[in-house]
């Protein structure tokens, strides 16, 4: 099984190697097989796709915002037709089910693409009347953006970042997480196709090394990353020795509050989304589930009922939930949190080891998995687990929940399940979170903004915060009289 790309990186429209760089290998995590070789740039390479990008953006900005957003347009559609190939190559470097990769990969990516291009020609001051003179504004480009994706979604993230950067003028360079290094390869590609000129979407591959010397780059205007919070914190310090723009899309350890009149099926599907969906290794994911002690026994009977029926097995089956985790090294630190949460003294209802799967013996497979009577100390309730694994915890009062779901230095996202939409309103309001949902969860339409609180980031990735995010304000000051001087 192989996924090899022509070339390790892609810079001014065209594959580049750099034989110099550290290897970097590509692991289908269902089986282990290395699947492709590639190698991480040197600062070499990154100075080239920094000069290529610097060239290309001034005529990319100079075009009008209706011709950028044609070609966004027609590279969604392009990443449509070809849905079911970029799908694949995703589980294989993700080991996430084929199930999920068809609809929510590159098909969000599609999305994204589709919507910037939309709003490209969109991009406007404004107009202010002083009498004698008048202000107007232009968003203007930053210029060129270096992107640090994840690796849990590497085609979306890599279309979250590049389609508002794109639409409104800059030039790309985007740096895949080194577990997950190809699908941003035929980003690239599909971009070329589309009709975007040379040298404004760059990918580059690496480790954290690379990333820093973009962030470092005097010649780059602002870095979005996805990631942990303490990679966060770095990469900020990093970016202020230039002052560079930043946005930071970071961890989190959510609350999905369920009160006893929900509607506890709904919540329990809601649930399993929020811990078990791309084998947990979401950032969203609302892994502190508290349930209301009147539908707290009712709850943990449907939801173990319902865990022990979901299937592991084949990604590449699409009748397979759920694959492994993204790496055996992943896999080690959240076998770790299951052991912790056994001796905190968490009732374990379902799962908490290793499956064993017949061709997949090597794997890095972990049960999905359910702990009941979580209290607020443990660390399995504090910690990203970033796994499988749901923490459930009971509350009395409305009050009582609300403080509880915002102690945590995180606040990327909540839910909250309630028959009262004045009750649901009024806890979203008081959570410190930055994406909410009511009786739902883990919906992130590309037309919503996306970000946290706290210690899960800064600034938006989606929605119109999004495209704004990627430009910056010139004021012009227009005299239509005279100059009043007292010299």
């Amino acid at each position: 099984m192989r996924a090899q790309p022509p070339a390790s990186h892609f810079i001014d429209g065209a594959p580049f190697e750099d034989a110099d760089g550290a290897v970097i290998e590509s692991r289908y995590p269902a089986t282990d097989e290395v699947i492709a070789r590639l190698h991480a740039a040197t600062a070499a390479t990154v100075d080239r796709a920094v000069a290529a990008a610097t060239r290309a953006q001034k005529d990319w900005a100079a075009l009008p915002g209706r011709e950028r957003g044609r070609i966004l347009r027609r590279a969604a559609d392009l990443l449509r037709e070809r849905n079911r190939e970029l799908s694949v190559l995703e589980t294989l470097d993700t080991g996430k089910a084929l199930q999920e990769t068809l609809v929510a990969d590159a098909a969000s990516g599609a999305d994204c693409l589709e919507y910037f291009g939309g709003l490209a020609a969109s991009i406007e001051g404004s107009t202010v009347d002083l009498g004698s003179a008048f202000v107007y504004t232009r968003r203007e480009p930053l210029g060129v953006v270096a992107a640090i994706g994840a690796w849990n979604y590497p085609i979306q993230i890599a279309c979250w970042k590049a389609a508002p950067a794109l639409a409104a003028g800059n030039a790309v360079i985007f740096k895949p997480a080194e577990t997950t290094p190809l699908s941003a390869l035929k980003l690239a590609e599909i971009l070329k196709e589309a009709g975007l000129p040379d040298g404004v979407y760059n990918v580059v591959q690496g480790y954290g090394d690379t990333g820093r010397m973009l962030v470092k780059h005097p010649g780059i205007a602002k870095i979005s990353l996805t990631g942990e919070s303490n990679t966060g914190k770095r990469v900020m310090a990093d970016a202020a020795e230039t002052l560079k723009h930043v946005t930071l899309e970071l961890g989190g350890k959510s609350p999905l509050i369920v009160f006893d009149d929900a509607n506890l099926d709904n919540a329990v599907g809601a649930a399993m989304l929020a811990n078990f969906y791309s084998t947990g290794q979401i950032c969203s994911n609302g892994t502190r589930v508290f349930v209301q002690k009147g539908a707290k026994e009712a709850f943990l009977e449907r939801l173990v009922e319902r865990t022990a029926k979901i299937r592991l097995g084949d990604p590449l089956d699409e009748a397979t939930h759920l694959g492994p985790l993204v790496s055996h090294k992943h896999r080690e630190k959240v076998l770790a949190y299951l052991e912790l949460g056994k001796a905190e003294g968490a009732r374990l209802m379902i799962g908490g080891g290793v499956p064993r799967l017949q061709g997949f013996e090597s794997g890095a497979w972990v049960e999905p998995t359910v702990f009941a009577d979580v209290t607020d100390d443990m660390r399995i309730a504090r910690e990203e687990i970033f796994g499988p694994v749901m923490a459930v915890l009971d509350f009395d009062t409305e009050e009582e929940v609300v403080t509880r779901a915002n102690d945590t230095p995180f606040g990327l996202a909540a839910g909250v399940f309630t028959a009262d939409l004045a009750r649901a309103h009024r806890v979203i309001a008081q959570v410190k979170a930055g994406t909410t949902w009511i009786n739902t969860y883990n919906l992130t339409p590309v037309e919503m903004p996306f970000g946290g609180m706290k210690q899960s980031g800064l600034g938006r990735e989606n929605g119109r915060e999004a495209l704004h995010s990627y430009t910056q304000v010139k004021s012009v000051y227009v005299e239509l009289g005279d100059v009043a001087s007292p010299y």
